[in-house]
């Protein structure tokens, strides 16, 4: 039992606390069940802690490197027929907060179970955000604990500016820093076989040349496995 669970368990006004603590949640389940009427497939939007946050557009080097992340995560994915990869616009619906993180993967066991008109999707396996200055408060701060709150193995922090990726694992609940890089190169802990040069995230040519390499690694390995 946690220090502030402690102090209220052996509080006189445990009950006061339970009974205010009780009006909130319904209170915010109320708030929550309006954010899901209100918003709409255009919209980039989440929910956190009771409150609506309706995000501003990204800057060109955000989209940059959502683009080229997302093209060779999902490359890699698809041609191994390892899940499903998300980007943007998947709501995560987790115990309290809606989000929607800039990439996330699914494994098969999960992603079989989707349904073409789905909207509100289970936790992820692994979860990247794009820091920027409206949001990075919010990638290390609620969703940091959060995705490890409810078991995503693997958290990416990308910053556009500065060129550089974060990768955290988790471990007995909590994210623990694997590498935090520029150069060299990162390797996913949950989707199996996964490892890109850190530049092919930022730099186009080398983005194209890690492509290559999958389809060329894919065609040598398919007579094979047709052959068995």
């Amino acid at each position: 039992m946690d220090g502030i669970l402690e102090e209220l368990v052996q509080s006189p006004e445990l009950y006061t606390y339970f009974k205010k603590i009780e009006e909130f949640i319904k209170e915010e389940n109320k708030k929550r069940e309006e954010f899901y009427t209100i918003i709409e497939e255009k919209d980039k939007a989440e929910f956190i802690n009771g409150e609506i946050i309706i995000h501003s557009p990204v800057k060109l080097n955000h989209n940059q490197v959502l683009g080229l992340l997302f093209t060779l995560m999902n490359s890699y994915v698809n041609l191994n027929n390892l899940g499903y990869v998300g980007i943007e616009k998947i709501l995560i619906s987790l115990t309290r907060n809606d989000y929607e993180p800039d990439i996330c993967f699914f494994n098969k066991e999960k992603s079989d179970m989707f349904t073409s008109t789905q909207m509100k999707f289970p936790s992820p396996d692994l979860i990247v955000e794009i820091l920027s200055e409206s949001t990075e408060k919010f990638d290390r701060g609620i969703k940091f604990k959060d995705y490890a709150l409810h078991s995503v193995g693997e958290y990416w922090l990308i910053d556009p500016q500065e060129e550089f990726v974060e990768q955290y694992i988790l471990a007995d609940k909590t994210y623990k820093l694997n590498i935090k890089s520029s150069t060299g190169t990162i390797k996913s802990s949950v989707i199996t076989g996964f490892e890109i040069p850190v530049k092919s995230m930022f730099n186009k040519k080398e983005n194209i040349n890690v492509i290559n390499n999958f389809f060329k690694i894919f065609s040598e390995a398919a007579p094979h496995a047709n052959n068995t």
